[in-house]
C-alpha cells in the first residue's frame, strides 16, 4: 500500500469524523478500483481488448483522482490537528468543493458502495440504490431478501458475514428479482469491510457486441482466406524474421509445391535473390516495394507486378501476372507500328492529334499535300500552330471569320461521330477532310485531294449530257435493254421507227412486249426470237446482226452489242436509201465489168490480129533494105528507116500487151536459170545507147565485181531493166546522169534505177504502175503506160517487190527486190487483173 494511503487509513481509524469517513470512502474506492481491475483482467482478456482497455482507463482515472483527494484529505486532517486555528474559511470551502467533485465522480457509475467501519455496525451507503430495484432505498440495500431470490440472498448474507467477521473477500454475479445483472464484490481494506454492487447489464451488452464483432471478424477472416485462395495471383505473408507464414494456392502452383502448407514449410521463394534483398531493405526502413519483375513459373518466364507491404507482425505481398498484358502491349505496339507504316503508304493524308491537341503522327502524304517542313512536324506542334502555318502559306480555305471557322473545326474534339468537310483552297485544289474522334481522346484528320475526282465527275456529267443529246439527235434508232430484259434507255428515233408511244416506253417494258408491238410492222418470228435471246441470254452473249425488210418496204439494219454491265445495246438503222443506191451501183458496176471484159477481149484480139500483118511489114521492110534486091535512093532509104522504126515500136507495144494478157490469164511461166547480174545490166544498157547519145545523157552502172548471179528469167529480167532505163531516159533532162545499180542485201538482189527528172507528186505515186497510165509531166516523153506495169508484174512473178521513192524537183528512184533463190517450178498464176502503176519519172 502506498505511504499516503496508509497514512490516510490510520487517520481514518483515529478520527471517525466526517473527514475520516470521506477518507475511508475514497480509500475504499481506490482499493476496489485496483482490485476490480485485477479481478476483471482475466474476464476482459477473454473479451475484446478494446472494452478491457476502456475499463482499465476508467479505473486508472478514478485512481488518480482519488490519490489527489487522499493527499488533500491528509493535508487537511493534519492542518486541523496541528494548526486548526490557522486554516481559513476559504480553504475549507475549497476543500469541500473538491470532496463534492470526487463524490460526484464516484456516483457517475451505476454502482453502490457499502462500508462498515471496524468499530461500528452501521454502514455507510453511497451510490445509485435504484440498481437493486426500481424505487430502491439505502435501507433496502442490505435487505438482500427484498431484491434477490432466496438462494442468492442467502449466499450474499453468508459472504457479507464472512467479510465482516473474517475479512474474506468475494466476487459473485447476482440477478435481481427485476432481472438486472449485478456484480457483488467484497474487500477488507484498512480495518473496514467494503461491499460494491455494480450494474453489469451494460457490460454484458458490450460483451455480446464484442462477441458478435468477434464472430463477424472471424467470418470476414475466413472469407478473406477463401478469396485469397481463389485468387489467380500469388499472395504471401511473412513474419518479422522474413519467413513465410501464409501463401495461397496460386503461390504454391507458381513455386511447384504440393500445396500451400508445403510451400510454407519448405519456405519456397517465388522471386529471385536480388529482388528479395531489395524488398528486405525497404521493409527494414518501413517502406513498401512495388515493381515489375520477372519470375520463373512452372519452367516459364513470366512478368509480375510485385507489391510487398510491411505490417505490424512482418509483411504481406502479392504478385499480379502481367505477362499477357505485356504481350498484348508489345503486340499493340507492333500493330500500331504496322498501322503507322501502312498509313505512311496511303495516298490520303493522315494527321493524328492527341487529347492535348498535339500532333502525334503524320504520314508522308500529309506532309507532301501541304509541303510542310518535317522538322516542324517532328516537334509535335499543336493543332492551332499547324493551322496557323497553313493559313500563312495560303493553304487553307479563305474564310471571312477564321476564328469561328477554326472553332467549328475543333468541335471534333468533343464529337462522337466523324464529320466531313470540303476545303476549297486558293490554289484551286479541293480537299475532302474527315475529322474522326479517337476513343482515347484527340482527333484523326484525313485529307483526300478530290480535285481530279470532282473534275472527272464534272466532265462525266457534261459528257453524259452530251451523249444524251447526241443519242436523242441520232438518226439511228437506239435502245438499251438491262440485264432484266427491260428497256432502260431509248431515243426518239427508236420510238418513231417502230411507231411506239412515249407512255409505253416510259414504263420500261420487257423485250417480249417490245417485240410483240413491233410484229405489226415485221412479223419474222425467228428474228424476234433471236433478239430476245440476245437480250436475255446469260451465256454466249455474242453480237447479232440482221437486215429487216418491213411490210412498208423500209429496209433496216439491226445490230446488238452486249455491254459490260450485262445490258444489251440494240441499234436499228434505216438503210432504205442506201440499199436503193447500192442496187443501182451494183447494176452499173456489173455493166462496167462487162464493158471492161469486152474491152480486154477486144484489145487481146486486136493485138493478135495486128501482130501478123505487122510482122509482114517488118519482114518486107527488111527485104527492101537489103541491097540484093536493088539499090534505093536516099529518100527511099530514109522512108524505109522510118517504116522500120515505127513498126518495131508498134511490135514492142503489141508484145507488151500480149505479155500482160498472158499474165492476166495466169498462163505466163518463168524460165529460171542462173543469170549473171552484171551481164544482164550491160545488155539492158545496150538497148538505150542510141537514146542516151541522142539526149546527151550519161549512164552509170554501179555493181560490185563479185555481185555474182541469182535465179531468174534472163529474158524477163532484161525486159524489166530495159523498161526502167527507157522510162528514166525519157524523163531525164539533157546533160544529166542515169544510174543503174545492183547489190545484195539481206539475202535479196536489189536493182535500182535513178534519174534526176522533175519527180512525181506523192498523190500520183500509187498510180504510176497502173496499166495505160501515162503522164509526160512537162517532158517530151510520151509512152504507152505499159512499161512500169510490166515491170511490177514481172517482179512479182519472181516473188519480189517494187517500190518508188520520188519528190518533186529531186528525181525518182525505182527499186526492184528479187529473192536470190527461186523454186524451179512454174510460177503461180497472178491475180485475175494486174494493176501495176506507171512510173512518171522525173
Amino acid at each position: 500500500m502506498p505511504e499516503g494511503l496508509r497514512t490516510a487509513n490510520e487517520a481514518a481509524r483515529s478520527r471517525p469524523t466526517r473527514g475520516g469517513f470521506l477518507a475511508a470512502l475514497i480509500l475504499t474506492a481506490v482499493t476496489v478500483a485496483q482490485d476490480a481491475a485485477a479481478a476483471d483482467g482475466s474476464a476482459l482478456d477473454g473479451a475484446v481488448t478494446s472494452l478491457g482497455r476502456q475499463e482499465i482507463a476508467t479505473f486508472t482515472l478514478i485512481a488518480g483522482l482519488i490519490c489527489f483527494a487522499v493527499l488533500a484529505t491528509v493535508v487537511l486532517i493534519r492542518s486541523r490537528g496541528g494548526r486548526h486555528d490557522q486554516v481559513s474559511r476559504d480553504d475549507a470551502m475549497a476543500m469541500q468543493a473538491e470532496i463534492d467533485r470526487l463524490r460526484q465522480l464516484l456516483l457517475s457509475q451505476p454502482q453502490i458502495i457499502v462500508t462498515w467501519p471496524a468499530a461500528a455496525d452501521e454502514p455507510d451507503i453511497l451510490g445509485d440504490t435504484t440498481i437493486i430495484a426500481p424505487g430502491g432505498t439505502p435501507q433496502r440495500v442490505l435487505a438482500f431478501g427484498a431484491w434477490l431470490e432466496p438462494a442468492a440472498a442467502q449466499r450474499m448474507e453468508d459472504a457479507v458475514t464472512r467479510l465482516r467477521g473474517e475479512g474474506r473477500g468475494f466476487v459473485m454475479t447476482l440477478t435481481t428479482q427485476a432481472g438486472r445483472p449485478l456484480e457483488a464484490e467484497g474487500r477488507a481494506l484498512g480495518g473496514r469491510a467494503v461491499l460494491r454492487l455494480r450494474d453489469v447489464s451494460g457490460i454484458e451488452s458490450e460483451l455480446v457486441n464484442v462477441s458478435t464483432q468477434h464472430d463477424r471478424l472471424a467470418g470476414d477472416l475466413a472469407t478473406l482466406r477463401s478469396m485469397l485462395e481463389t485468387l489467380p495471383a500469388p499472395v504471401w505473408a511473412r513474419d518479422a524474421a522474413g519467413h513465410l507464414i501464409f501463401v495461397n494456392s496460386a503461390y504454391a502452383r507458381a513455386v511447384e509445391a504440393g500445396n500451400a502448407a508445403d510451400a510454407v514449410e519448405r519456405n519456397l521463394e517465388l522471386l529471385e535473390g536480388t529482388a528479395r534483398a531489395e524488398i528486405t531493405r525497404l521493409r527494414a526502413g518501413g517502406e513498401s516495394f512495388a515493381k515489375r519483375l520477372p519470375a520463373i513459373v512452372a519452367g516459364e518466364r513470366r512478368i509480375f507486378d510485385v507489391l510487398d507491404v510491411p505490417t505490424v507482425f512482418g509483411a504481406a505481398g502479392v504478385a499480379i501476372d502481367r505477362t499477357e498484358t505485356e504481350t498484348m502491349r508489345a503486340e499493340l505496339r507492333r500493330m500500331t507500328e504496322a498501322h503507322r507504316r501502312l498509313l505512311d503508304q496511303l495516298a490520303t493524308g493522315v494527321a493524328i492529334f492527341n487529347a492535348d491537341r498535339k500532333l502525334t503522327f503524320y504520314n508522308t502524304a500529309f506532309r507532301a499535300l501541304f509541303d510542310l517542313d518535317p522538322v516542324m512536324l517532328d516537334q509535335t506542334p499543336t493543332d492551332t500552330s499547324v493551322l496557323d502555318t497553313l493559313r500563312s502559306a495560303r493553304k487553307l480555305p479563305e474564310e471571312q471569320d477564321f476564328r469561328q471557322w477554326k472553332q467549328q473545326l475543333y468541335e471534333a474534339y468533343r464529337a462522337v461521330e466523324p464529320k466531313e468537310h470540303m476545303w476549297h483552297l486558293p490554289d484551286g485544289r479541293t480537299l475532302r477532310v474527315v475529322t474522326t474522334p479517337n476513343p482515347e481522346g484527340g482527333v484523326t484528320y484525313l485529307y483526300d485531294d478530290v480535285t481530279e475526282r470532282l473534275a472527272m465527275r464534272r466532265n462525266y456529267e457534261a459528257l453524259n449530257k452530251v451523249q444524251s443529246e447526241t443519242l436523242d439527235n441520232l438518226a439511228e434508232a437506239v435502245a438499251v435493254f438491262g440485264s432484266d430484259g427491260r428497256v432502260r434507255l431509248h431515243n426518239p428515233a427508236f420510238q418513231r421507227m417502230w411507231k411506239l408511244t412515249p407512255e409505253a416506253l416510259n414504263t420500261h417494258p420487257h423485250v417480249e412486249a417490245v417485240t410483240a408491238w413491233s410484229q405489226a410492222l415485221h412479223d419474222d418470228s425467228a428474228l424476234w426470237r433471236g433478239l430476245r435471246a440476245a437480250v436475255t441470254g446469260i451465256d454466249n452473249r455474242a453480237p447479232l446482226t440482221a437486215r429487216i425488210e418491213r411490210r412498208d418496204g423500209v429496209m433496216i439494219d439491226m445490230a446488238t452489242m452486249p455491254l459490260p454491265d450485262g445490258a444489251t445495246l440494240v441499234t436499228f438503222q434505216d438503210i432504205t436509201d442506201t440499199v436503193n443506191v447500192e442496187r443501182a451501183l451494183r447494176e452499173r458496176n456489173e455493166a462496167l465489168v462487162a464493158a471492161d471484159s469486152i474491152k480486154i477481149e477486144f484489145v487481146h484480139h486486136v493485138s493478135y490480129e495486128l501482130r501478123s500483118p505487122l510482122t509482114n511489114i517488118i519482114g518486107f521492110a527488111n527485104l527492101l533494105a537489103d541491097p540484093v534486091f536493088g539499090p534505093l535512093t536516099p529518100k527511099q532509104h530514109e522512108y524505109l528507116g522510118y517504116i522500120t522504126t515505127s513498126t518495131n515500136a508498134l511490135l514492142a507495144i503489141i508484145n507488151n500487151i500480149l505479155d500482160l494478157a498472158t499474165i492476166d490469164a495466169g498462163a505466163m511461166t518463168l524460165n529460171l536459170t542462173q543469170v549473171d547480174i552484171r551481164a544482164s545490166m550491160a545488155e539492158a544498157a545496150e538497148g538505150v545507147q542510141d537514146r542516151l547519145i541522142k539526149n546527151n545523157l550519161r549512164l552509170d552502172i554501179v555493181a560490185a565485181p563479185g555481185v555474182g548471179s541469182f535465179d531468174a528469167d534472163a529474158k524477163r529480167l532484161k525486159q524489166i531493166l530495159f523498161n526502167l532505163l527507157s522510162n528514166a531516159v525519157g524523163f531525164s533532162p539533157a546533160n544529166s546522169t542515169v544510174t543503174l545499180a545492183a547489190e545484195r542485201r539481206n539475202g535479196d538482189v536489189i536493182f535500182s534505177v535513178t534519174d534526176h527528172g522533175p519527180g512525181i507528186e506523192p498523190e500520183r505515186q500509187e498510180k504510176v504502175f497502173d496499166m495505160f497510165e501515162t503522164n509526160s509531166n512537162g517532158s517530151q516523153h510520151r509512152g504507152t503506160g505499159l512499161g512500169l506495169s510490166l515491170v511490177r508484174s514481172f517482179v512479182e512473178l519472181h516473188g519480189g517487190s517494187v517500190s518508188i521513192d520520188s519528190a518533186v524537183g529531186r528525181g525518182t528512184t525505182v527499186t526492184c527486190a528479187f529473192p536470190a533463190e527461186q523454186q524451179r517450178h512454174p510460177a503461180e498464176t497472178a491475180p485475175a487483173r494486174i494493176a501495176p502503176t506507171k512510173r512518171s519519172a522525173a
